[in-house]
Order: structure tokens, then C-alpha cells, then sequence
């Protein structure tokens, strides 16, 4: 189910109680059946009476001083009353659940999930009860060897319910999916579909595009589906321009709005085009975080903090890194004119000889898709980040993923992040297995930091295993910590806003030899919480690479970068 937000939500946002389950044993004391004593010498040591409350959407980490670093299981509680109509279904919808769920209402388990950054469902139309109805929900955050991410990453497990929770309720047969974009290579041909769900399939279908007087019927199918083909006068959704169209959809027994654009995103020679013009992606990393709170962001106004700032520094472009984002960093950025990068968990040393994490992709990749196929700000579906070439399976894997994705949208650009490159001599080699697999050559380098450079940056040679493709520089940087003037301003140990401004300064020089280069992306715009930044004095818990300090404070580095994008 897309457009959760359009279908007239009943929100169950808010406080929900909750069990602090650090041993796990609350499986076995089935707590999602809470038990009561029934005689005078019985008594339940887990019980949500008198219990913790904490705020959904959140994590739990930053709401609990004894859950800052918990990486394990919390068991929430909500209750809530509904009274279902005649020949309606109803669905508790969540935005994201990190890392696991398991769903249980009115004691009874309905599902499980798992991947902590994409949307789901599940139908409780026969579960609902008149009164009250308690929905149930075990979350475990602890790092998996099979999961997605697997055991190490570089940012905070943000573990709990971090995204909106709501009942939904449609018709007996609804409008479940669509596709309304470009024809691939077009600037006026609609090519799409409509998917229904439920016992009536074959229905009449209309799409509606007010503003252009555009309205279009077509009939579904025995399986619910319908193809959609037309034209319109289309003014284009570009940076300049983030035009958006009042969009519905309709059949007969349901109706959903939307706000789309219509945008040409396409690779030819070494060079992407928007709309049929060159365009050279001005990008920034952001990290689903609000720096202010150290709590994972969630709200419109968290999305429209962390954006503001990228339009400030001349971004025509964000990736948001390194999983799918909230749905309002998505639709916040296509109001602002922010292209969009949006990524799989699939990060560093991911098990591909797993079966299980072979499925675990292909699922997320779909509710990434699905959720955002009709966002036209998403331009680049990125499948991996800082795999590496001799991990078995790994570039049959990813190419397998890569043709999947492929088969489910065709109009966007694909690429995987590598950080294989070699650097000798002052020269990049720059050759990966999944380059062929891709649009965009997109590299992590950290030139200056964690590799010095072995000559001046502006004689700096390249070697290209596919130079007929773009090639992105998807991070560099360096870490400072705001204000700090001690010790030596050439010393990458004294932690100087300096030492990172004259990385971004060297950079800027060695971009100047990449002969396809498209784009490039700092490592990133705030600094932000991890645990493997533990120095005492200039870490303590945070990554300091941020052109920006977690209070929101401009370093030297941001002053450069800025120059950078006012020039291109």
C-alpha cells in the first residue's frame, strides 16, 4: 500500500507503553498475552501497568538516558478503540520499525518485519474487536551478521518505532499501487500502471490531471491491473522549477490524490542530463538524524531543517545516506528543488553467500521502490555501499539486484559506491566488477585524511576502467571539530577546523583532473552521533566529518564548499 499519507490516516502517534527487555525473555513470558495474577500468590514481573512511556514516532535511545548505547528488545504498547464499517477493510500501517517487528494484537501475532527504513502493513480487518484493542509490538534493534546492515556501520542503531503508526482504512478493493512517470527519454509520454487489491478487480479507472485538463480511463484486468499510456503538456519538475502536479487516481470503489512531477533523468556519454540538459549534481550526505536533539529524524520539520541547510550551501542534490530516508525528507525535497539519492543498507561487509540476506535485499528494494516511485526528486536508486570485490557472491549478488531493480523502474539511473580504487604515485586506478552494472561510477575517497596525498593535487592522474560512463565522488572530507585551536594547524591529530579546510581545498584542485567527472557529495553536512568515534576530547561519541557541527555551527570547510557549488 503507497500513499499512506493521502488515504485518510487515523494516527496512532503518540506516548505507547513500553518493556525494557535487555536478557530477551520476554518471548518466554509471552508477554504480548499480559497475564494478570489470577490468585493471591501469583505475580507478573513484565507487565505494562505503571510501565515506561515513550514517544512514537522516536527512537528509544534518545529518549532514556539508560538507552543511549541499548541495542536490543523493547516491547511497546498502544490501545485504541475503532469501529469498523459495513464492507470496509482496515491496516496498521508503519513508516519503519528498526531493526525487527513482531506484531500482535489483541494477543494474537498478525506479522513480522524486518529492515528498519521502509514501510509495511498488515491487514486486521478480521482481528479488530469492539471496545478497546491492544496492538503490541516487540522491536529488536540488535546487529545482525545476516542483516541489512550487517554487524558494523558507522552511525547510532537508532532502534524503536521511528516512523508514523497509523490505521487505514479502504474499501473492499482498493487502489493498493501506481506508476505515473516519463516515459524513459520523454518529456510528455506517461507510461504506468494501477495495481487493485481485493475481490472486485475488473473495474473502470480514471486518472485525473486537473490543472491540464487531462483526464484518462482505462479498465483493470482480471488480476487487478490496468496499463496507463498518455500525453500531457507537461512543465518539467527541475531544480529551478519544482513544479508538481495535482494528480488522482480513482476506480470505483476508491479514490487517492497525489502531488507528482514529471522529470527526464538520463545518462548519455559520461555526462547526466536533466530534462535534456546537462546538470552537474551539487550533493551533500545527510544522515536520517536531527543534529539538535542526537535523535533519529522523522517530522517535516526535521526533514526541513537538514534540507534548509543543503540549499544553503548551493546543493542541487542530497544523498541520503545510508538507507531510505523518512517520506518527508523525499517529498520536502521536491518542493525545494532537491534532487535525490536514495540508498539500500546494503553496506560494507554484508554476507552474499547468505540466501536469506539475497531475499532480505530484494524485499527492501521493493518497498524502497514502491514507496517512492512516483517521488520525481528520487533520480539515482543506489544499491550498495563500500562492498567489497572479493567477498564471495558479492558481484554476482549485486548484479542480480542491480537487474531486479532495473525490472521493477527503468527510468532511474542505478549505481553501487565503491571505495576500491587504488591510488599510487599521485594516480586513481579506478576499476570495480560492478561498474559495468552501473550508470554512475560513484567513489568514496579520503584523499588527505585517512591516505596522504603523494603529490600535488592538481597533477593528479587518472585511470579509468569505463571512461565512457560519469564518475561521481560520493564522499571525501575530514574531521574537525568546531572552534578547536589547539595544537598544530598541519596535523590531522589536532582535530583543527584548518587541517579540513585545507583537505576541501585540495580536493577542489584534484576535480579539476577528472576528465567525466558529474557531481560530487562531502562526507556530509552535520556532524552526527556514532559509536566508533570515541575520542575523549574531540569525538566523544560523534563523527566530526560534518561541514556543519551537531549545534548547527559553520566550519572553515563549509566556506569553501560553498564558493565551490556558486562557481558550477
Amino acid at each position: 500500500m503507497i500513499n499512506s499519507q493521502s488515504r485518510n490516516p487515523i494516527s496512532l502517534n503518540g506516548e505507547w507503553n513500553a518493556i525494557l527487555d535487555p536478557t530477551g525473555i520476554g518471548e518466554w513470558r509471552q508477554i504480548w498475552l499480559e497475564k494478570k495474577p489470577r490468585l493471591k500468590t501469583d505475580f507478573v514481573e513484565y507487565s505494562f501497568e505503571g510501565s515506561p512511556r515513550l514517544k512514537v514516532p522516536g527512537d528509544f535511545n534518545s529518549q532514556m538516558p539508560e538507552l543511549t548505547y541499548f541495542e536490543g528488545v523493547v516491547w511497546y504498547k498502544k490501545e485504541f478503540s475503532y469501529s469498523l464499517k459495513k464492507n470496509k477493510r482496515l491496516f496498521v500501517h508503519f513508516g519503519a520499525v528498526n531493526y525487527l517487528a513482531d506484531i500482535y494484537l489483541n494477543g494474537e501475532k498478525i506479522g513480522s518485519h524486518e529492515g528498519g527504513f521502509t514501510p509495511f502493513q498488515f491487514e486486521i480487518t478480521e482481528k479488530i474487536k469492539p471496545g478497546t484493542n491492544s496492538l503490541i509490538v516487540k522491536v529488536d534493534n540488535k546487529r545482525l551478521k545476516n542483516g541489512l546492515p550487517g554487524l558494523g556501520y558507522d552511525w547510532l542503531n537508532y532502534g524503536g518505532i521511528t516512523r508514523d503508526v497509523n490505521l487505514i482504512e479502504t474499501g473492499n478493493t482498493y487502489i493498493e499501487d501506481y506508476s505515473i512517470q516519463l516515459r524513459k527519454g520523454s518529456r510528455k509520454e506517461v507510461l504506468g500502471w494501477i495495481k487493485l487489491n481485493g475481490i472486485h478487480r475488473k473495474q473502470a479507472l480514471k486518472v485525473k490531471i486537473p490543472e491540464l485538463g487531462l483526464v484518462y480511463s482505462t479498465k483493470s484486468d482480471s488480476m487487478g491491473m490496468a496499463k496507463l499510456r498518455f500525453s500531457g503538456a507537461f512543465k518539467l519538475w527541475s531544480v529551478e522549477n519544482p513544479k508538481r502536479y495535482k494528480v488522482s487516481v480513482e476506480c470505483e470503489t476508491d479514490s487517492i490524490n497525489d502531488e507528482i512531477g514529471f522529470r527526464d533523468i538520463e545518462v548519455i556519454g559520461n555526462k547526466v542530463f536533466l530534462n535534456g540538459k546537462v546538470v552537474f549534481l551539487k550533493g551533500i550526505n545527510i544522515h536520517e538524524e536531527n543534529p539538535y536533539k542526537g535523535a533519529r529524524a522523522f517530522s517535516k520539520e526535521d526533514a526541513s531543517l537538514l534540507l534548509s541547510q543543503a540549499k544553503a550551501l548551493g546543493c542541487n542534490l542530497v544523498r541520503l545516506a545510508h538507507y531510505p530516508h523518512n517520506e518527508y525528507m523525499v517529498s520536502e525535497a521536491e518542493k525545494m528543488g532537491l534532487m535525490v539519492w536514495s540508498e539500500l543498507p546494503v553496506y560494507q561487509h554484508i554476507e552474499f553467500s547468505d540466501t536469506a540476506v539475497l531475499s532480505k535485499m530484494d524485499l527492501m528494494l521493493k518497498e524502497m521502490i514502491s514507496r517512492d516511485r512516483n517521488r520525481c526528486s528520487v533520480i539515482i536508486w543506489s544499491l550498495s555501499n563500500e562492498t567489497y570485490d572479493g567477498t564471495p557472491n558479492r558481484t554476482n549478488a549485486l548484479a542480480r539486484l542491480t537487474k531486479v531493480c532495473r525490472s521493477l523502474d527503468s527510468t532511474r539511473l542505478i549505481t553501487h559506491v565503491t571505495n576500491s580504487q587504488a591510488y599510487n604515485n599521485n594516480s586513481f586506478k579506478v576499476w570495480d566488477s560492478l561498474y559495468k552494472y552501473a550508470d554512475i561510477i560513484s567513489v568514496n575517497e579520503y584523499i588527505g585524511w585517512y591516505i596522504p596525498w603523494q603529490g600535488k593535487p592538481e597533477n593528479t592522474t587518472w585511470n579509468m576502467a569505463f571512461p565512457d560512463k560519469p564518475l561521481f565522488i560520493s564522499e571525501f572530507g575530514g574531521e574537525a571539530l568546531f572552534g578547536n585551536r589547539n595544537g598544530a594547524a598541519d596535523e590531522a591529530a589536532s582535530w583543527r577546523e584548518e587541517y579540513q579546510q585545507q583537505i576541501y581545498t585540495d580536493q577542489l584542485k584534484m576535480f579539476n583532473t577528472i576528465p567525466n567527472l558529474c557531481g560530487v557529495s562531502p562526507w556530509l553536512l552535520f556532524d552526527y552521533r556514532s559509536l566508533g568515534r570515541m575520542h575523549p576530547v574531540y569525538q566523544k561519541g560523534y563523527n566530526r566529518k560534518g561541514l556543519l557541527s551537531e549545534k548547527g555551527e559553520r566550519k572553515m570547510a563549509w566556506y569553501i564548499m560553498e564558493q565551490y557549488y556558486k562557481s558550477k
